[in-house]
Formats: C-alpha cells, sequence, structure tokens
C-alpha cells in the first residue's frame, strides 16, 4: 500500500511542511507527536494522508491540542493498519454524501460529489470550516469524479495558502 503523509503547521511566519512517515508509528498519539513535531508553536497543524490513490485522512491539531479526524471513506480503516490507526476511534460519520447531492450548495456547483456513491466518508467533515472550505465543499471534493487524494490535498492546499510548501514535500 502506497502511502504519502504531508504535515503542516501554522505558525507566526506562516506555513511550515513536513513528510511524515507513519510506518514506523504504533498508535494515534505517536501520529499526534509527529503533527507537534512539525512546528512547535503552530496554531493550527494539519495532516494528510493520501493511500493507494484511493482514501485521504485529514488530521487537525489546534494549538497542539484537540485532535480533530476526517476520512474520506471508512474503508480504509478496514484495508491497512494505517487506515485503521488514523480512522479507527472515529464514531460519529460525516455527512452522507447522498445528502450533499440533493442539497442546494450556494458555491460552484462543480464541487459536488459525482463519483464513488459507496464511499462512506467519516469523522468531522467541518475540520477545515475556519480555514475557508466548508463540509460541503470537502465532501464534494473528495467525491468529485476523477479526483485523486493528490488531487484533493492540492486543492485543499492551494485554498488555504500552503499549497507551495506541500508541493515542494511532492517533488522532493
Amino acid at each position: 500500500m502506497s502511502t504519502f503523509a504531508a504535515a503542516v503547521g501554522r505558525g507566526k511566519n506562516g506555513w511550515t511542511a513536513s513528510e511524515v512517515d507513519l510506518n514506523g508509528l504504533a498508535d494515534i498519539d505517536e501520529v499526534v507527536d509527529a503533527m507537534r513535531d512539525v512546528e512547535p508553536d503552530a496554531d493550527v497543524t494539519l495532516l494528510f494522508v493520501e493511500s493507494d490513490d484511493q482514501y485521504l485522512a485529514i488530521l487537525r491539531l489546534d494549538e497542539g491540542e484537540d485532535l480533530r479526524v476526517f476520512g474520506s471513506d471508512s474503508a480504509f480503516a478496514d484495508e491497512s493498519r494505517i487506515g485503521a490507526m488514523l480512522l479507527g476511534e472515529i464514531e460519529a460519520p460525516a455527512l452522507e454524501i447522498d445528502e450533499l447531492t440533493a442539497a442546494a450548495d450556494d458555491d460552484d456547483e462543480t464541487d459536488r460529489p459525482a463519483a464513488d456513491p459507496d464511499a462512506d466518508p467519516v469523522g468531522d467533515a467541518d475540520v477545515l470550516n475556519d480555514l475557508g472550505l466548508n463540509a460541503n465543499r470537502l465532501l464534494g471534493l473528495c467525491g468529485r469524479e476523477g479526483m485523486l487524494p493528490a488531487d484533493v490535498t492540492a486543492e485543499i492546499c492551494q485554498r488555504i495558502g500552503c499549497g507551495d510548501e506541500v508541493e515542494e514535500l511532492r517533488e522532493a
């Protein structure tokens, strides 16, 4: 299973990005510690985990505390150790993709899901709301036909202001 994990932290001087190797980490507490190490004084730290061009998980820490997690599909937890580590303890599901297709969205209609109707997003879909990406737009990006997790991460990072930092990690 191929996995790319990029952590970004927003501190006083802007965004700092670092690739995170999740293979050696035993549990979610170690993942959180790795996130804190990216920018110890960050007001917001995000971890984007892409797996096998199918799954995306987004983890968020505010001021090093209060972990919030979103996963594009609950199947990620069933299909890999890393998915289980990141999404295994999520109890509340995200909004249903089906609900979004029926809901009117004042934003760009191209962000509405059109792809995998069997996807089962889990966790906190509002994880990026205060950064300018509401739940409908996040779920819409995850469900848009032809969008790979890397595309979703790139789009999100461009919108919140850390796109160049994450792109540099990919190119390294």
